[in-house]
């Protein structure tokens, strides 16, 4: 998406560490609130297989895709579709969920 108003390759960069500022801004106001233990950070690696349909069903809900215009968007679809029928007509999307935890203290 050349013409796209957002760089998508920015989304994709870095990962957990491109999240880590956050992560760290969460658990700091923790420490600060001064109402809870040491903040624990906890990672939860899963994956998902996509079949091409349940794939092209999400990408229209996603931040990015819902400001395309109508046409811009199926051309985004086709192009995805393709993509995935060429590996086989499904894929498995690598995910992590991170929580950041703290256990209230006695007040």
């Amino acid at each position: 998406m050349p013409d796209a108003p957002f760089d998508f390759r920015a989304m994709t960069r870095g990962g957990l560490d491109a999240n880590q500022p956050i992560l760290t801004k969460a658990a700091d106001g923790m420490r600060e609130a001064g109402a809870f233990g040491e903040p624990e950070q906890w990672r939860f690696d899963w994956e998902r297989t996509y079949t091409r349909d349940a794939w092209l069903d999400q990408i229209p809900t996603q931040g990015a895709f819902t400001r395309l215009p109508s046409a811009k968007l199926a051309e985004v679809l086709e192009g995805v579709g393709a993509a995935i029928d060429a590996m086989g007509g499904s894929f498995t999307m690598p995910y992590a969920t991170v929580v950041i935890t703290a256990t209230r203290t006695a007040a």
